[in-house]
């Protein structure tokens, strides 16, 4: 895991779809788990909605708190 991916998920926002503008790090859990079901999209964002799925479903993203204090 690339500690600038943990950064990304607290300044990146989701480009489109429902929660459109809102931080990788504030998308609800459900949401990222359709997207673990469905498929994550291409590229970057995927990676990062990947992670952040991975950090919500094993509880861990209380880590991401000391990053949003930058």
């Amino acid at each position: 895991m690339d500690p600038k991916h943990l950064q990304q998920l607290v300044t990146q926002v989701m480009p489109y779809g429902k929660y459109k503008g809102r931080l990788i790090a504030d998308l609800p859990g459900n949401y990222l788990n359709w997207f673990a079901r469905k498929g994550f999209p291409p590229g970057e964002i995927g990676k990062l909605l990947a992670l952040m799925q991975e950090l919500d479903h094993n509880g861990l993203s209380s880590l991401l708190t000391p990053l949003r204090k930058r």
